[in-house]
């Protein structure tokens, strides 16, 4: 007989049921999200879907990636996982809604240390919720148990949307011109861009994720700093209808200074009013805590603004009320103007008081 130890996946870390566990949980989550041209539902080794029966005649497929940072970070040890999963939708739909698509389906891939139902259960319904605030279904999508590869607690999160927009419909931006004009959509706060930096400043202040909120006493800290991105989506689809809009930036990974840039023709600048909105509580802390230079902060973080919308001068009215109905808060953010010679792409302007600064100044771009 032979006395050798037997040996099983689960000894090495790695826990079946408990991912049959999770499959099983977050299934009602999924098929909460289902939208038509849906064809298969969880569980298949691929997810289909049917374009022609979403409504599309001439189509474009437009896809993205992205994750959530390492305002994960802030989910792990705050102990509170319900929303990052709304961060990893709104990082992939945003994308894809600034170039006119609608955002189709989703798929997500959740990895961790050692998996926890509880926590993964969490983080997938909050995918689902942001699915269903962008009318996306959750088709599909991987969690995988490495131990090893994570400490026990740590998870890492990469979402995938596709989405669609008719041929004739796509937004390049070539056509943007002088005198178009720039409509700022208020974002909900940090979004998912700046965290190292905001972690830094945390954790030199001394306060911990579970105190009171410095500039939000109605919540803790880190549910303030976790309040999830917003998602843009059906907001934007209805502005859309009208042909106003002629490009729209995504104010993620290096703010205003290289997200504007990307959706203008190399003749034309962006003059963007910095005294057209007051700069939000959570980045006044942040302003103040790590004493951020004004182009430090329009380099890394949204400063209060998610989307940046460029409209025909004839057509900014009926857009801005469009986005307003839809909830959104809109600001008039300046104007599209001749690019000089030698002229940076983005030139932001503010005026004293508007973001704490005492004189006026400019972030500017050589992009």
């Amino acid at each position: 007989m032979n006395d050798k130890k037997s040996y099983s996946y689960k000894d090495a870390g790695v826990d079946i049921d408990a991912g049959n566990k999770l499959v099983e949980a977050i299934k009602p989550a999924a098929a909460s999200t289902k939208r038509s041209g849906c064809v298969s539902g969880l569980g298949g080794f691929g997810a289909l879907f049917d374009l022609k029966a979403a409504g599309y005649k001439d189509p474009i497929l437009v896809s993205g990636t992205d994750g959530v940072g390492t305002k994960l970070k802030v989910a792990i040890e705050s102990g509170k996982h319900d929303t990052v999963g709304i961060d990893l939708v709104a990082m992939c739909v945003n994308d894809l809604i600034v170039q006119g698509a609608e955002p189709l389906f989703f798929l997500d891939y959740f990895a961790t240390g050692h998996l926890s139902v509880e926590a993964g259960r969490a983080i997938i319904e909050g995918i689902a919720e942001g699915c269903r605030q962008a009318n996306t279904a959750l088709i599909g999508g991987e969690t995988a148990e490495m131990p090893g590869m994570y400490k026990d607690g740590d998870y890492d999160l990469a979402g995938f949307c596709v989405g669609a927009v008719e041929r004739e419909n796509i937004l390049t931006g070539d056509g943007v011109e002088e005198g178009d004009i720039l409509l700022g959509l208020a974002s909900s706060g940090v979004h998912s861009n700046g965290f190292s930096l905001v972690r830094r400043l945390v954790e030199d202040s001394g306060l911990g994720y579970n105190d009171p909120c410095p500039f939000d006493d109605k919540k803790d800290f880190g549910t303030a700093l976790l309040a999830p991105t917003k998602i843009y989506v059906k907001s934007t689809l209805a502005a859309l209808k009208t042909g106003h809009i002629k490009a729209i930036s995504h104010i993620t990974g290096g703010g205003f200074v290289e997200n504007i840039p990307r959706i203008l023709p190399e003749n034309v600048s962006a003059h963007v009013d910095a005294s057209t909105w007051i700069l939000p509580p959570v980045f006044d802390w942040l302003r103040e805590a790590g004493n951020l230079a004004p182009l430090e902060m329009a380099k890394t973080f949204n400063c209060g603004i998610g989307l940046v919308i460029i409209v025909k001068a004839s057509g900014a009215d009926d857009v801005q009320k469009i986005f307003e109905q839809q909830g959104e808060t809109v600001y008039s953010l300046g104007h599209v103007v001749k690019r000089s010679e030698n002229e940076p792409a983005t030139i932001v302007n503010g005026q004293a008081g508007s973001w704490g600064y005492d004189a006026p100044w400019q972030a500017l771009s050589s992009l």
